[in-house]
């Protein structure tokens, strides 16, 4: 048995799940295929894992109706302080701050946990009459034609579209089939993830620890917790991660400090390893790649979502003005606009967090001192530190409409 929709998107993931409501709020039928049961991604239970939604990608939100269903789990980040240090040890005097009320727009970003975040994406989806969601299914074959995409589904089933839209990850099937290769490699360093309940309150302020093994990111959360993403050596990972909940906060503390009191664990533990993978096309024949399917970039500076959604918008935005032409949304000249407006934005953002884990993910002491003195450049000129907040919040650029908060 075969059926037909507009688009298909495999992966329902968040940035499968905003792309599909983006294109069925202006007019397209969308079928979304993922391996992973509806009753799984929608786990109401607090496991810590959280995002630092920039300013650009909560107006994406914003416009497409989801923000003000997760509003009040939101966390505004009002300042953050950047800090070159090494473990047990006072950290440098040298502190790049960026404070909110450097921008008119308001906070920088918010923190929000996945738990309400992807639930109100699934949500949203099931209420709309444009999207079909085929969960616990997924895509194992795909057969481009002339005017259109054959998916061959788990269960024997198969879906026609004119468009195939990989959001399946780094390690992205569609990508794959497609014969899209990709250009990347390891980092050795594995970012342990959790969540922590702290004593004092961390004022909506953001802390990025350079250690000499990789970054400490410590992300308020709404209360007195915060999610933090602790880098380290993929063998030092492996041992911290192999210690009881004791030992693992034990060999934590002195890297994160005191500065919020005493510390426990507020949520399940987990490991990634890092690595850097970029499609070295975003587009094939009636197919494109959204999110780590098409770059998944070092976590160094919190932009990976970030860079998803707005892949999301920027894609919604093409497919919608081309069919508003009367084009085929499939045609490779359609979909290479998409690609053009991102490619250059995602090739920046790649070297960029690569070249800073480079310069800061050591203990040399030269390199010590030369990127203390430039977090101290930064720090005394505010038309620099503008211009950095600007970007992080994804204000700058060829921003996309959805981006701006605005309707397609």
């Amino acid at each position: 048995m075969g059926s037909q929709t507009d688009i298909l998107i495999a992966g329902g993931g968040l940035n499968g799940a905003t792309l599909a409501l983006a294109l069925a709020a202006s007019g397209f039928d969308v079928t979304v295929v993922d391996p992973q049961p509806v009753a799984v991604r929608a786990d109401p239970e607090f496991d810590g894992r959280g995002y630092a939604l920039a300013l650009s990608s909560q107006r994406a939100l914003s416009a497409l109706g989801i923000w003000p269903k997760v509003a009040e789990h939101a966390q505004p980040i009002l300042d953050i302080k950047i800090v070159d240090g090494r473990v047990g040890s006072t950290p440098s005097s040298m502190v790049l701050e960026f404070d909110h009320a450097e921008i008119e727009e308001g906070p920088m970003g918010f923190m929000m946990e996945d738990r309400f975040l992807r639930a109100a994406l699934l949500g949203a989806m099931e209420d709309s009459d444009r999207i079909t969601q085929l969960s616990g299914i997924a895509v194992t074959a795909q057969d481009v034609g002339a005017s259109g995409v054959t998916v061959t589904l788990s269960n024997g089933e198969s879906v026609t579209a004119q468009l195939l839209i990989g959001c399946d990850g780094k390690k992205s099937q569609v990508a794959q089939r497609a014969g899209i290769r990709r250009t990347g490699w390891s980092y050795g360093q594995t970012a342990l993830v959790c969540a922590i309940a702290h004593e004092k309150p961390h004022h909506g302020t953001a802390h990025q620890y350079f250690m000499p093994a990789g970054p400490l990111a410590i992300l308020p959360l709404p209360g007195n917790r915060s999610t933090i993403v602790w880098t380290e050596t993929d063998a030092q990972a492996a041992r911290i991660n192999a210690l009881d909940d004791a030992g693992y906060l034990e060999v934590l503390r002195p890297r994160f400090g005191e500065f919020l009191g005493p510390i426990t664990l507020a949520g399940t533990r987990f490991s990634y390893p890092l690595t850097l993978s970029v499609a070295n096309k975003f587009i094939a024949d009636r197919i494109a790649l959204v999110g780590d399917a098409a770059h998944a970039v070092h976590p160094i500076a919190g932009q990976g979502l970030n860079a998803g959604l707005k892949d999301v918008a920027a894609l919604a935005e093409v497919l919608t003005m081309a069919r508003r032409r009367g084009e085929d949304i499939g045609r490779t000249d359609v979909l290479i606009r998409y690609q053009q407006w991102r490619r250059f934005d995602t090739a920046t953002l790649a070297l960029a967090t690569d070249t800073f884990n480079r310069l800061f993910s050591n203990d040399n002491s030269i390199l010590r001192l030369g990127r203390d003195l430039g977090l101290g450049v930064v720090n005394a000129l505010p038309g620099l530190r503008r211009s950095f907040i600007r970007e992080a919040a994804g204000l700058t650029g060829d921003v996309p409409r959805l981006s701006r908060g605005l309707p397609l």
